[in-house]
């Protein structure tokens, strides 16, 4: 098996595992939301979700789908943003919204998303998530003794921190978000957006 047909059916698994998929739209859009663990990027994701019918990638969710196992290198992360890059363009192609949740930190692979969206005329919004420090390790430290969880993220505070300083300035115009505070107001402005 060549590497284009591996990689076709790898995304393909990633597509089945989506489950049911919205209504196609005329307009398609992609929501890219950035922001560092522990930041609210997943709770905005569903939030927004509810308003707008929608697909999320989650980037974690969607890692264990091709790596069960997953060991978090630069290799293995490289070859799954190639197959979600490939599942955005499918989907958008087909009329399908989407919003991908993924920490999506550095602008050199933020533009590729971004060619993705002008290439095939799709709405682009782009979503910083921002929260003060001592609530994300709150968060962080939450989540590892979670029962329950909402979300498929792994990351620690440990991981946070070395993190923090490979966030790059978003150069195209965005959304900040500060979850630390109440998002109505910022969902209200992103669906806003999403209308226009």
């Amino acid at each position: 098996m060549d590497v284009s047909e591996s990689l076709s059916q790898e995304v393909a698994k990633l597509r089945t595992s989506l489950g049911d998929l919205p209504e196609p739209v005329a307009n398609p859009f992609l929501i890219l939301v950035s922001g560092l663990p522990g930041t609210g990027k997943s709770h905005l994701c569903r939030k927004l979700a509810q308003r707008v019918p929608l697909v999320i990638l989650e980037s974690d969710a969607l890692r264990r789908v091709l790596s069960p196992n997953p060991c978090y290198s630069a290799t293995e992360s490289a070859h799954l943003f190639r197959a979600i890059h490939l599942l955005i363009e499918q989907l958008l192609k087909e009329g399908v919204p989407l919003v991908l949740d993924a920490t999506n930190l550095s602008e050199r692979h933020r533009e590729h998303l971004y060619s993705i969206a002008d290439r095939l005329n799709a709405k682009l919004v782009i979503v910083q998530t921002k929260a003060q420090p001592g609530l994300v390790r709150q968060r962080l430290e939450g989540r590892a003794q979670a029962p329950q969880r909402t979300d498929s993220s792994e990351p620690d505070w440990a991981v946070y921190q070395k993190m923090r300083p490979a966030e790059e300035r978003i150069k195209r115009n965005h959304f900040v978000v500060d979850t630390s505070r109440d998002i109505e107001t910022a969902l209200d402005k992103i669906v806003r957006e999403l209308e226009r």
